[in-house]
């Protein structure tokens, strides 16, 4: 039996556990089918972009400087919306000026948190091409968070025709500076005109769009991190493995409280022996030096309550065709060990006080990768080695690796061209 499975069973009941974890399990193996989760809408109508309205703006906004740039302050001309009723299914979807929703004070979003959301990049190429990276992915996680929360699921290939039109409309709003993008936020919600805790009977699902800079404007600053014991992000059962705005809001009052003992984010711990799981809401990458030389990164399992990011399904695809030399990446050692598997924080410590500890990190859409120098663990510092760079020995060359992909300065199956 392993850890994180009699971890599970320890702490949760045994039906929700095996729930969760077929959800996962099923997310992570199974072909990518974007219209495997549309049962919900029982043969109504599903999106279709054929209905796609255009209404173009009549007031254009300046674009801003890409100096200024505030990540998630800033939003392009139009936005997409397709509402949906139990009755009908999905209705035309309209591309039309960014602007305010209207909406009812008792919509089921406003009261029960029935909303879900994904989070996306589109860059431009030194070709002039815009790119996506992975959208595919994002589509299924976001079909699959639906279902979660019985939301209606839809056609992920239609919904993505539809956001890259909206990109094209608004295409001159991606910075061209080297890393800059624009992000792109698909996001349902159910608004329901009454309320009560139930699977709403209406539902609008939008995208924005919002460009932005770079992550780390003078270069990788490594973050510290509040190993937290008083807050409990996820547990077996529960949501943690789907991107729901309900996962989000409680994470706001420790975030305060790790902020005013001088850390940037909180690391999730969970149980009593302090399981690391996430890294604010990125998430999280431990390097081991191997006994005899090389490397093991490692990552905590997809339990249930980990968040299935597609960064981190990129860094782990990486890592294992780089180490099975299927796919080498450029300057990564050639000794790694890839490991799915739980760690605690006392394995942690250890190896940073013998010096097996290589480095950690976050990796996530918006930082892509994301050092850490220390952690603060029950009153006194864990220090993790970082280079000069900020970066460590496995974590800078996956990042360039991944930068390279979605910029389609590297060749990859990964990027598409829209």
């Amino acid at each position: 039996m392993s850890l994180a499975f009699s971890r599970a069973v320890r702490t949760s009941n045994a039906s929700q556990f095996n729930s969760a974890g077929l959800r996962t399990l099923l997310w992570r193996n199974a072909p990518i089918s974007l219209r495997a989760l549309s049962s919900l809408a029982g043969g109504l109508a599903d999106i279709d972009p054929s209905k796609l309205q255009f209404t173009r703006t009549g007031k254009p906004k300046t674009l801003p400087e890409s100096s200024t740039l505030k990540f998630g302050h800033t939003f392009t001309d139009h936005m997409l919306t397709i509402p949906w009723t139990q009755e009908a299914g999905w209705g035309a979807p309209h591309i039309q000026p960014y602007g305010p929703l209207a909406m009812e004070p008792s919509s089921t979003v406003l009261h029960y948190a029935q909303t879900i959301f994904e989070g996306m990049k589109a860059y431009t190429d030194p070709e002039g091409n815009i790119r996506m990276f992975r959208p595919d992915m994002n589509m299924k996680r976001m079909n699959t968070s639906a279902h979660r929360i019985a939301l209606p699921t839809f056609n992920g290939d239609a919904l993505l025709e539809l956001i890259k039109q909206l990109i094209r409309i608004d295409k001159h709003w991606i910075p061209s500076e080297p890393g800059h993008s624009l992000y792109v936020r698909p996001t349902l919600i159910g608004t329901q005109k009454a309320i009560g805790v139930s699977p709403p009977n209406e539902a609008l699902l939008f995208v924005i769009l919002s460009p932005v800079g770079l992550y780390y404007p003078t270069g990788f600053k490594p973050i510290a991190l509040y190993g937290t014991t008083e807050y409990v992000r996820a547990a077996p059962g529960g949501t943690g493995a789907f991107k729901l705005g309900v996962n989000y809001a409680p994470g706001i009052l420790p975030q305060r409280h790790a902020a005013a003992q001088g850390y940037s984010q909180n690391l999730w711990l969970h149980g009593p022996e302090h399981y690391l799981t996430e890294v604010g809401t990125m998430n999280m990458f431990v390097v081991f030096h191997k006994e005899g030389g090389g490397y093991e990164l490692v990552t905590p399992p997809l339990d249930g309550m980990i968040l299935p990011g597609i960064t981190r399904d990129s860094v782990l695809t990486l890592a294992r065709e780089h180490a099975s030399g299927v796919k080498p990446v450029a300057g990564l050692p050639t000794d790694i060990t890839v490991s799915e598997r739980p760690v605690t924080m006392s394995e942690v410590k250890e190896a940073s006080e013998s010096g097996r500890l290589a480095e950690l990190f976050g990796a996530g859409t918006a930082a892509i990768i994301s050092p850490v120098d220390r952690i603060g663990y029950l009153g006194e510092d864990v220090h993790i080695p970082v280079g000069k760079d900020g970066m460590g020995p496995l974590s800078r060359h996956i990042w360039t690796e991944l930068v390279g992909r979605q910029t389609g300065k590297i060749p990859s199956d990964w990027s598409i061209v829209i």
